[in-house]
């Protein structure tokens, strides 16, 4: 009887996340992925976070630097995850090697000197626009290309969130050309795109046109200019005519297994000030305006975004793709996001070829 109450449980049904669905049709891409953000990163702290499989350490130093380090100690390999500063200086939980800025290791935990050839292996490490990107490359390339400072709008901290969830990294910066999903999935009225997607190295831009409707407002469009670096970071400069709403929006996503991702998005925003009113009294309107609607419109940028997770959560990539007119640029943009993965040749198991 009870054997047979063991398979009277719920059954498996409804759709299969994409990390669980089979092997990736797609490897790991080279480039810089964002592992935290900056708030996240405080000094006297070691954090860990999965990036392509592997987990990386990540500290701050007391002058303000970002160090990211492979996770194992050199000595015995214990996870130096599980470790403490003191002052600038990573020190192993197992026999407190210690081991400075530079990575090289400063003492040990018993007052003899330090093995040879026993430094920590660095990551390259970029802290920009309030995140903090950890470059990888498939095979060991040191950075070719970096992510740049943006600009920096609105008088107010930027806001942030993060999700994980099944689905490739890839997907997620494709949707910037994909104009056909606005409608179908976003609900916009109409996407234009405002002339072809300029490709320059590891960067693209493309000047988007939402066509929208809303109660009080009626029908009004949306200038989007959308500025990707390889496949981890997507900035976009968001402006409302209407009602003279600026937004800029980071998308950042992380590859962290095959098939899954960590997603962060992270929004500044203000309000124009009105052209007819007195310079200080304008300010006033435009700083108010900014601070009673910064969490709602954040939260609604918040669920504009997530509208995707779903799909994203259990789709699978297909190559080729049978497109149509209204896709929007797609099979340009996916010639350009090969540069990003190693050559069939060398593609293994783990990272199988795109």
């Amino acid at each position: 009887m009870g054997f047979s109450r063991d398979y009277g449980r719920r059954i498996t049904e409804g759709p299969t996340p994409a990390d669980r669905a089979g092997a990736p049709v797609l490897p790991y891409p080279s480039g810089w992925s964002a592992l935290a953000f900056s708030g996240e990163v405080r000094a006297g702290a070691v954090l860990t976070r999965p990036l392509a499989g592997e987990d990386v350490v990540l500290y701050r130093l007391r002058t303000g630097a970002v160090r990211a380090v492979r996770p194992y100690c050199p000595h015995l390999g214990a996870h130096l995850g599980l470790g403490r500063m003191e002052g600038d200086d990573l020190v192993c939980p197992f026999h407190l090697f210690a081991f400075g800025p530079d990575g090289a290791c400063v003492r040990t935990g018993y007052g003899t000197p330090p093995p040879p050839r026993s430094e920590l292996e660095s990551l390259p490490v970029r802290e920009a626009n309030g995140a903090v990107f950890v470059w990888r490359h498939h095979d060991g390339r040191a950075p070719d290309w970096s992510i740049p400072d943006w600009h920096v709008i609105g008088h107010l901290p930027a806001r942030s969130a993060v999700w994980e969830l099944s689905g490739h990294v890839q997907e997620v910066i494709e949707n910037s050309v994909d104009v056909g999903h606005f409608a179908t999935l976003h609900g916009w009225k109409k996407a234009d795109v405002g002339g072809p997607v300029a490709y320059d190295g590891a960067g693209f831009h493309v000047s988007l046109r939402a066509h929208e409707s809303a109660p009080l407002l009626g029908d009004f469009t949306v200038e989007v200019e959308v500025d990707g670096y390889g496949l981890g970071c997507l900035h976009a400069d968001v402006y409302t005519s209407r009602v003279g709403l600026r937004m800029c929006t980071m998308v950042m996503p992380t590859a962290i297994g095959p098939n899954r991702m960590q997603f962060r998005q992270l929004n500044r925003l203000t309000f124009s000030q009105p052209g007819r009113l007195p310079g200080p009294l304008a300010r006033a309107v435009s700083r108010t305006a900014t601070r009673l609607l910064n969490r709602a419109i954040f939260r609604s940028s918040r669920e504009f975004t997530a509208a995707d997770f779903p799909i994203w959560h259990h789709k699978q990539y297909r190559q080729p793709p049978r497109l149509t007119h209204g896709d929007g640029p797609i099979g340009p943009f996916r010639h350009w996001a090969r540069r990003f993965y190693p050559p069939p040749e060398v593609a293994d198991l783990s990272d199988p070829q795109p």
